[in-house]
Order: structure tokens, then C-alpha cells, then sequence
């Protein structure tokens, strides 16, 4: 699929190849860190092969089996000099980020991955069942979304900032509720959208209007973007408030049920949230 989509791109066209599953990108991984990302870098900007991949992945799938569909693992995209990855956590922003990517590839040539959290696809309500809360309307054909610019949600909370991206932002926004209702805490939720090139700055700048800080990261605990946001925390200058990772064992992802006992959960951000806001912040 990638090695055809190469060389569409190669004749001018501009390829969206689809990986059905995230697991199974590892398998074709060269060919976008040795081929397609390296070419222009090679050739000194003399050529380009310009594409879009849109990876199906992240875990909470229901109805699927082990490990190679339910997959958090995207550190071998991550560590790939040039490549965009985007991840939309809801469906308005899935077609600005799109829109965006594409741009990137047809104006700069670039190599771009769009990773889709399927657990996502059809869900429609937040915080209980018809809610409602999660479906959008599609966005205007003229809008679309900056590389790198995140959202925020209440951002005029201060008590506790929450991390996060695909799955684990819903995860961020129910622990936000539940702490505001139960603990009279206010929580600000930040939607990296992003997650190559991470945006640092943006989030050093949320992250010192906070007295606490919780990444939420549903990818493995070792070289997950997590770690990415805990380096950009502490060279930013805001580790002198507590900060914690909530994020995915260092293990295969199991069957059936038993997938939920290495990935975090509403509760587990829950307790984690809770047990920060107790926490005494000098700030």
C-alpha cells in the first residue's frame, strides 16, 4: 500500500494510502522512515513524494482481538525526522485537521499521518448516554485547523491542567466535571490535536496558568508522547508543580476485556485527578 502510494506521489499525484490497523503499519514502517520521509532530505529538496496515510488504531475498540487491533503503539511514527502525525479526538476537527494535512502535502511536499482513534468513530455522547455531546456539525469547507494549535477547554480553570489527545481527552473532560461537581476544583482540558511536531511551547504556556498538571496518554508508559510532554514541562521551567502521567502499561494489548487493565480509564484519570487536587501546590 505505502510503496504504491510512493509511487503515485512520484508522478505528481497526491496519494491518501489507508493502514487498516495501526499494528499493521510496523510492518511497512521503512518505507515511510527510509523511503518517503528521507527523500527530500536526500536529494537536497531536488524531490518529493508527498502523501496523506490515514492509520485506523489506539485501543478501546470493542469487538475486536488482541493485540494487532487493538494497538496504542506509535513510537516508531513518532521518532520519524519530518513526518506530521495528527489525531483528532472529535469528528468536526478529524475534517479541519484533514484539510490542513493536505495542504502540507501539496504546498510543502510533506509526508503526513492521520492517526484515527477508532473507539471514536461512532461515539456521539460525553458524559451519559444522549447526550449528545459529541457530535458536531461538519465544519464549513473553509475552515481548518493550524499545525500545532491545540484546544482548550475551560480556560479559565486553574486548579489542575489534564494533557491529553484522542481517547484520553473525553477521559480528561468526565474527570474535569466529575472534580468540578464533587470537589468544587476547576480543571482545564488541553487537546494536543498534534502530536509531531508536539508543541511545546503551547503546552509550557497552559501549563503555568495551572497549579497542577495531569498527561493523560493512552500509549505505552516508555516512549509514548507522554514522555514528550513531561520533557517539554520540565525544559519549559513548570516542573515546580506536581505533575503525573496517567498512560498504557508496558505490555501487548490482551483480549476481550482484559484490554482495559493496560490502558487508563475514566477511573483511573479520575483517581489520579482527585489525588493531585490534593495535593498542596505553592503556586
Amino acid at each position: 500500500i505505502l510503496g504504491l502510494a510512493q509511487g503515485y506521489a512520484n508522478l505528481g499525484y497526491l496519494p491518501i494510502p489507508e493502514i487498516q490497523y495501526l499494528a499493521y503499519y510496523h510492518n511497512a514502517c521503512d518505507q515511510i522512515r527510509g523511503e518517503a520521509c528521507s527523500l527530500q532530505f536526500f536529494s537536497n529538496n531536488q524531490y518529493r513524494n508527498p502523501m496523506l496515510m490515514r492509520v485506523a488504531g489506539l485501543g478501546y475498540q470493542k469487538g475486536f482481538g488482541g493485540h494487532f487491533h487493538n494497538d496504542n503503539s506509535f513510537a516508531a511514527l513518532r521518532d520519524i525526522p519530518g513526518l506530521i502525525i495528527g489525531c483528532p479526538s472529535r469528528g468536526d476537527d478529524a475534517a479541519m485537521m484533514l484539510r490542513t494535512l493536505m495542504a502540507l502535502c501539496q504546498v510543502d511536499g510533506r509526508v503526513c499521518a492521520f492517526l484515527e482513534p477508532i473507539a471514536l468513530y461512532m461515539t456521539k455522547d460525553l458524559h451519559e448516554a444522549g447526550d449528545g455531546l459529541w457530535s458536531f456539525a461538519y465544519p464549513d469547507p473553509s475552515q481548518h485547523i493550524a499545525l500545532g494549535e491545540p484546544r482548550i477547554y475551560n480556560d479559565d480553570a486553574s486548579d489542575l491542567l489534564i494533557v491529553s489527545y484522542g481517547n484520553g481527552l473525553l477521559m480528561g473532560l468526565k474527570a474535569a466535571k466529575r472534580i468540578a461537581e464533587e470537589l468544587g476544583q476547576s480543571v482545564r482540558v488541553m487537546d494536543l490535536r498534534w502530536l509531531l511536531p508536539l508543541n511545546e511551547a503551547a503546552i509550557v504556556d497552559q501549563a503555568k496558568q495551572c497549579k497542577r498538571v495531569l498527561i493523560v496518554d493512552e500509549g505505552r508508559r516508555s516512549a509514548s508522547v507522554g514522555e514528550g510532554i513531561m520533557t517539554a514541562l520540565v525544559e519549559g521551567g513548570v516542573a515546580d508543580r506536581p505533575i503525573t502521567r496517567v498512560v498504557g502499561a508496558d505490555t501487548y494489548t490482551p483480549l476481550a476485556s482484559a484490554a482495559t487493565l493496560v490502558l487508563p480509564s475514566d477511573e483511573s484519570v479520575l483517581e489520579a485527578a482527585v489525588q493531585l487536587i490534593n495535593q498542596p501546590s505553592a503556586l
